[in-house]
């Protein structure tokens, strides 16, 4: 009897260690896709934003601001995992020399052990618009 009580205990501790790896994985996995859709979001918004009508005319780079913040939501709009809740915070545009401060926080909740726990994940993303002169 107590090799059977010993061979239930292994089971529930090795259910207990996946659910803990797959909890932590998760975590990892949502890190790194909200860090990779805010750079190249980011970065391609920026491109879209560029106004060509006043590059050609003064060969200065600039960025729109109100067509930065457009494109940007829609793109990461597009590609943002469904099952996350997003809070888009943009604190500074400046239009030339073109650089954005913002925020991405996602709240995620999980039901490993059947209490749900909740955790935030912010990335933080300073971009300068760099051309060649």
């Amino acid at each position: 009897m107590r090799e059977a009580v010993w061979g239930y205990g292994v089971i529930v501790l090795s259910l207990l260690a996946i659910g803990i790896i797959w909890f932590f994985a998760n975590v990892t996995n949502t890190d790194q896709h909200n860090y990779n859709l805010l750079k190249e979001t980011t970065e391609a918004a920026m491109y879209d934003a560029i106004d060509l009508s006043f590059y050609r005319q003064t060969g200065v780079v600039r960025i729109v601001e109100a067509k930065f913040v457009e494109n940007f939501v829609r793109r990461f709009a597009e590609n943002a995992d469904l099952s996350n809740r997003y809070k888009i915070e943009i604190f500074d545009v400046h239009e030339a020399p073109p650089k954005v401060s913002l925020r991405v926080s996602s709240a995620n909740s999980s039901n490993v052990t059947g209490e749900v726990v909740e955790f935030n994940l912010v990335n933080h993303i300073d971009a300068i618009f760099e051309t060649e002169y």
